[in-house]
C-alpha cells in the first residue's frame, strides 16, 4: 500500500501534463464538434521542438513557446486541408498526423532523444514530482484563465457559435471556415505545449510518444464532464474539469497497474473507459425514452 501511495504523486503529475493536452482536445471535440486526430502528431511535434531547442542551449521558456507555435502551424495545416480542399475533418487530421511523423523524425534526427534534467535546464522533472505538480498547476491555471478570456471575446464567441450551429453562424455573417481554422490551430498549439512539458518531465522524446493521445484526451474530457456535470456550467469550470479528468484517469491507471492487471491490456482499458463514458449517457437516454413510451401505452 505504501508503494501505491508513493506512486500517486507521479501519476498526478503525469495526469496534469496530459490534462493540458486534454484541454486542447476539448476545444475541437466539444466546442467545434470535431474529433481531430492531428493531436497524435502535434503532441510529438511540441516535444521534439522543445527537446532540440533546450539541447541547443535555448531557454526552456522560449523552447515551450516555440513548441506552442509549432503546434499552431500543425493545426493550421489541418484547417487549411479541411476548409480549402474540402476534405472531411477527420481525414484532414489523419493526413496531417501522417505528415507530422516524418516532420518529427527530421526535427529529432533519430527515433528518440534524451533530455536529462541533470545536464539541461528544464521547468519540471519526474525526479521532483512535488515541484512538477506545482509547475503544472500554474500552467493549467494560466491556460484556463487565458482561454476563458479569449472565448469571452467576439472572436472566441464566433468560434463557439460555429461549433454550436455552423449554418446559423454563416447566416449571421461569421466566416465559419476561418473560425474552424482558428479553433484547430489553438487546439494543436495547446497539445504541442503539453508535449513540451511531457518531454521535460519524462526526460526524453520518442517519435511514437503521441500515439493514442486522442484517446487519452477524450477519456479526460468525458471523465471531466461527468465530474463537473452537477457542479455548474461555467466555461472555466468545464476546462478545469478536463484537467481533473486527466488526473483521475492516470490515478486509476496507476491503481490498475498496482493491482496486477496485465500491462498489455492498458490500451484496451483506455478504449473501454472512453466507450463507457460516451456510451452510458446515450443508453440511459434510450432506456428513459422507452420507459416513457411504455408508460404512455400502458
Amino acid at each position: 500500500m505504501l508503494e501505491l501511495l508513493g506512486s500517486l504523486p507521479g501519476a498526478a503529475a503525469q495526469g496534469l501534463v496530459w490534462g493540458l493536452m486534454a484541454i486542447g482536445v476539448y476545444i475541437t471535440y466539444k466546442i467545434l464538434g470535431i474529433a481531430d486526430l492531428t493531436v497524435d502528431g502535434s503532441l510529438c511535434t511540441g516535444a521534439a521542438v522543445c527537446t532540440v531547442l533546450i539541447l541547443a542551449g535555448v531557454s526552456p521558456w522560449i523552447a515551450v513557446l516555440c513548441a506552442f507555435a509549432a503546434g499552431l502551424c500543425a493545426g493550421l495545416v489541418t484547417g487549411l486541408i479541411h476548409i480549402c480542399l474540402g476534405i472531411p475533418d477527420i481525414l484532414s487530421g489523419i493526413l496531417t498526423q501522417m505528415a507530422l511523423w516524418s516532420v518529427n523524425l527530421k526535427i529529432l534526427g533519430r527515433a528518440n532523444l534524451s533530455l536529462s534534467s541533470r545536464n539541461n535546464p528544464v521547468l519540471l522533472t519526474q525526479l521532483d514530482n512535488t515541484g512538477a505538480i506545482f509547475v503544472l498547476l500554474a500552467f493549467c491555471a494560466v491556460l484556463i484563465g487565458l482561454l476563458y478570456l479569449f472565448f469571452g471575446t467576439e472572436l472566441g464567441a464566433a468560434v463557439r457559435a460555429t461549433g454550436n450551429n455552423a449554418a446559423m453562424s454563416r447566416a449571421q455573417g461569421i466566416n465559419t471556415g476561418v473560425m474552424k481554422i482558428i479553433g484547430l490551430s489553438l487546439s494543436n498549439g495547446i497539445v504541442a505545449l503539453s508535449g513540451a512539458m511531457l518531454c521535460q518531465y519524462q526526460g526524453y522524446t520518442d517519435i511514437n510518444m503521441g500515439r493514442g493521445a486522442v484517446v487519452i484526451g477524450l477519456a479526460a474530457v468525458v471523465i471531466g464532464g461527468a465530474v463537473v456535470k452537477h457542479i455548474g456550467s461555467n466555461f472555466a469550470l468545464k476546462l478545469s474539469g478536463v484537467a481533473v479528468g486527466a488526473v483521475i484517469y492516470y490515478l486509476v491507471y496507476q491503481i490498475t497497474i498496482f493491482v496486477g492487471l496485465d500491462t498489455d491490456f492498458l490500451k484496451m482499458f483506455s478504449a473501454v473507459v472512453v466507450a463507457a463514458f460516451l456510451g452510458v449517457p446515450y443508453l440511459s437516454k434510450k432506456i428513459a425514452e422507452r420507459k416513457k413510451e411504455a408508460g404512455k401505452n400502458a
